[in-house]
């Protein structure tokens, strides 16, 4: 190392994370399961108990790997594994489907409720959606606002996304709702009721997380604007170094 060389110049780029691959989200959470539902439930084959554990188990042991792999607690990851052993627990006791489509709307209905109630605290879950470090180069947008002196109107930004981040877990819990009440129509226990099951595991996608999605991008888009706006930052200036 020369004397003109300092540790920043010579320390190695750390590499992004790896980002979990969509296809495989897609296969192992929905397709796979969807799949086993609807044609593995005959007796010929797995039979609808077995049927219902082994596809559960692709999403569960899937969640339990990112666990172990990152080492430390997910709230969502967790959220999903609880719904995921309800939906097992509900499906095997061969309680009535209304309790499915309760346990459905329920969940992302809790997390809109929890997107409110957060903001009257010093971490609004908004933060951890769409204005963090991973995504926005939050110390130099804090630091342009405080020049501006628009730290108030870019709080009064933060509520008006975490209402449209809540907007949007609202709308799952509806679609959610009526998606399980219009699809779980046989006897629980049943083959029927197992290929029912898958159907609405394949369609829970386009029905229920396209539309929730383009909603939390309005947000995005929404708070991206505002704060280009009260910083007077162009979008490249804004996002964090390895979205650039």
């Amino acid at each position: 190392m020369t004397d003109r060389d300092t540790p920043e110049q010579t320390r190695k780029p750390t590499a992004p994370a790896k980002q979990e691959s969509l296809l495989a989200n897609l296969l192992i959470n929905i397709i796979i399961p969807a799949l086993i539902l609807a044609k593995l439930s005959g007796d010929d084959w797995l039979g609808t108990k077995w049927a219902i554990v082994v596809a559960l188990a692709f999403p569960l042991l899937y969640g339990l790997r990112d666990f172990l792999k990152t080492g430390r607690a997910n709230f969502f990851s967790g959220l999903g594994i609880i719904s995921i052993l309800l939906t097992g627990g509900i499906s095997l006791m061969e309680l009535d489907a209304k309790y499915i489509a309760i346990k459905e709307a329920a969940i992302p209905a809790l997390l809109g409720f929890a997107t409110i109630v957060s903001l009257r605290t010093r971490w609004p879950l908004v933060k951890t959606f769409l204005y963090n470090d991973k995504v926005l180069d939050t110390e130099k947008i804090a630091s342009r606002l405080a020049e501006n002196n628009s730290v108030s109107a870019f709080e009064q930004t933060l509520k008006q996304a975490s209402w449209m981040v809540a907007a949007s877990f609202f709308l799952s819990s509806v679609l959610n709702y009526f998606l399980a009440m219009l699809i779980l129509t046989s006897p629980p226990g049943t083959e029927a009721f197992n290929a029912e099951l898958g159907k609405m595991t394949a369609l829970s996608y386009p029905v229920i997380v396209l539309p929730s999605m383009i909603v939390l991008i309005l947000a995005m888009v929404f708070l991206f604007r505002r704060i280009g706006k009260l910083t007077g930052l162009k979008l490249e200036e804004i996002m964090a170094a390895h979205h650039r």
